[in-house]
């Protein structure tokens, strides 16, 4: 099963957190967003390994971005922390793992390269942000 099917709930949580920053900053980058999911993916990626997270360093911008995923990642497993949009609701009945959030976060990179390099410095963006409400 694709991971578009399996977790699109998921991803469109996750691509909220990122659309969310992107209007409030127009002149926000692909990469940017890239950077940020990177740091995410290593964040996880450490947790899962029981060590700490490597220290991250994030442009000022990226780090809007990891600020706004990170809580939505959270309580897509369940987790109590920083608040989340309230359009997101109640936490999920069902939270998905730290695998399921680093297949999401993965697949959102590949979606940033694909379509970064399709339609330039901000092809993922202007092409996600009409999806999100």
């Amino acid at each position: 099963m694709k991971v578009e099917d399996e977790y699109l709930d998921v991803l469109q949580n996750i691509e909220l957190g990122i659309i969310r920053v992107f209007r409030a900053d127009r002149s926000l980058l692909d990469l940017d967003a890239k950077d940020a999911v990177a740091a995410l993916i290593h964040h996880y990626r450490a947790e899962q390994e029981q060590r700490n997270p490597p220290p991250m360093r994030l442009g000022d911008k990226a780090r809007l971005i990891f600020d706004s995923v990170l809580p939505i990642c959270e309580w897509r497993m369940g987790r109590k922390g920083p608040l989340v949009p309230a359009e997101l609701g109640s936490p999920p009945a069902d939270p998905n793992t730290l695998e399921d959030i680093g297949t999401c976060l993965r697949r959102i990179q590949k979606s940033i390269d694909f379509w970064n390099k399709r339609n330039g410095r901000q092809g993922y963006l202007s092409f996600v942000a009409p999806y999100v409400p």
